[in-house]
């Protein structure tokens, strides 16, 4: 992307949208095999990651930052709230990858076919 000529905030941007996609394929599918591809064209880059494997049938959608971390949205705990234990299950990152795709992306969206699944997004 910088041989093209990408500014630095859309070259950081596009490193961790892959970087999300990556962990996705590999942690939800049966397969190691992914592919990452970017393209370019004259309405920027799309990024495009591929997966071999079969996954769950569902097709990605980001949860809603409530549901990544178990709390209702606005209302962030203080150490008071909850047991140390329970802190850092209740404060998990899990699941927060395709909100930082959407926030990060113009748009985003994914097909299934037999062969596998592709996730892309467009900068």
């Amino acid at each position: 992307m910088r041989a093209w000529g990408e500014p630095a905030e859309r070259i950081e941007a596009a490193a961790l949208i892959v970087t999300e996609l990556v962990t996705n394929a590999v942690q939800h599918t049966s397969t190691r095999r992914i592919r990452c591809r970017l393209l370019r064209s004259t309405e920027g880059v799309r990024i495009c990651v591929w997966n071999r494997g079969r996954g769950r049938a569902r097709i990605p959608a980001p949860a809603s930052p409530a549901d990544s971390a178990g709390l209702p949205v606005g209302e962030a705990p203080t150490a008071g709230d909850l047991e140390a234990d329970d802190a850092l299950d209740r404060l998990s990152e899990d699941g927060r990858g395709l909100l930082l795709v959407d926030a990060l992306a113009a748009r985003w969206g994914t097909r299934a076919a037999l062969a596998g699944r592709l996730v892309w997004a467009d900068l």
